[in-house]
């Protein structure tokens, strides 16, 4: 005897295949909920069962070397049927089974009793069920068992799908992002490229480094697994690389900077910093082609504060005064402000350099 199909089996196996968990490996998770449940209902066979169109295929199994049977075969096709556990006392006295191949061969699976599980919307993707080689009765703490357990796996289930998606929609909102910056970044290159005004195209070309620091501290951000802090260091190294290849050849820079992660807003903050002090350093630090270096250094001891120095060898400042009425100085010391810093300029011999101490703000 076949079971008959669910009234809405489309939309069931739909919903089975939106959890993309058929012919995936067993997973601790889910042998630990047929462990209990064989222990509970004093069972010597406990499946998760997941029935197909064609086949039932068990995520987790105790108690037999079966990885999938025919669907004709599955007990487990009567289950999805009804609302609540089913139970077969003696397989071979009952119509729906007593000619079933598992039933009447070597297996000898004299006694069934299983609970489906469903989904939120309703629709049965499969069953957790208990089989004996002898004919028995559950007691009603073991039904409440097999009810209570199948609503767990499918809390399971539904997390992971949850897990998935997000996941999934986090990468599409990525691509996007990246992309648009990407743009926004080669339409400030393109209109730096045709402008006339000086004034015009250092603006223009300030407004690219700033898209450009931003979509490194993006591409950190999507690499984490939190999705909530970066690595500061890894971030810091990309923003010195991407600027020494902006910078005239005549200037290097170097950057020497330690493992550490901090919240994003704190990247950001400290990524613009190091942006508007290259940026300033190679417009006013080396006049007439002069050669030189900019160094960048991160340093931390665990439990203590951490320190960006940003240092040039240049000419250094007019008369070896800070003017604090300057446009990148007012931002630099705005950035470190924001990363909850002390920000300190010092004049080195030659060059200038400005020092920054903040407390690591990571994530909880």
């Amino acid at each position: 005897m076949t079971a008959p199909v669910h009234s809405h089996e489309d939309k069931r196996l739909e919903a089975l295949r939106s959890y993309q968990v058929v012919d995936t490996e067993f997973e601790k998770e889910f042998d630990d909920v047929v462990s209990l449940v064989a222990r509970i209902c004093d069972a010597p066979v406990v499946l998760i069962s997941l029935l197909e169109e064609g086949r039932q295929w068990f995520k987790a199994k105790l108690g037999t070397d079966l990885t999938q049977t025919p669907r004709e075969q599955a007990i487990c096709a009567y289950t999805i049927l009804q609302d609540d556990v089913l139970e077969i006392p003696d397989t071979l006295e009952d119509a729906r089974t007593q000619h079933n191949p598992l039933c009447t061969g070597p297996l000898n699976l004299r006694f069934y009793a299983g609970m489906a599980l469903v989904n939120s919307d309703g629709l049965p993707i499969g069953t957790l069920c208990v089989l004996d080689h002898r004919p028995r009765q559950l007691n009603e703490v073991q039904r409440e068992t097999l009810r209570v357990m199948a609503r767990q796996v499918m809390v399971q289930l539904e997390l992971r799908r949850s897990v998935r998606l997000a996941t999934q929609l986090r990468g599409e909102v990525d691509h996007r992002v990246k992309n648009s910056l990407q743009s926004l970044a080669a339409l400030a290159s393109i209109k730096a490229r045709n402008v006339v005004s000086p004034e015009a195209k250092d603006a223009l070309q300030a407004i690219q480094r700033r898209i450009q620091t931003v979509a490194m501290l993006h591409e950190q951000l999507y690499r984490a697994d939190n999705g909530s802090s970066v690595n500061l260091g890894d971030y810091l190294t990309d923003v010195s690389r991407y600027l020494e290849g902006q910078a005239p050849e005549r200037i290097a820079i170097e950057c020497s900077a330690c493992d550490l992660h901090v919240v994003a807003e704190q990247s950001a903050a400290l990524g613009t910093l190091v942006n508007e002090f290259v940026a300033n350093s190679i417009k006013h630090g080396y006049p007439d082609g002069r050669r030189g270096r900019i160094r960048i250094d991160l340093s931390h001891t665990p439990g203590e504060d951490a320190f960006l120095e940003i240092a040039d060898d240049g000419i250094g400042l007019p008369d070896g005064k800070v003017s604090r009425k300057g446009l990148g100085l007012q931002i630099m010391e705005a950035s470190a402000a924001q990363a909850a810093g002390r920000y300190e300029v010092g004049t080195c011999a030659p060059g200038f350099g400005v020092t920054v101490r903040f407390s690591p703000r990571q994530h909880r």
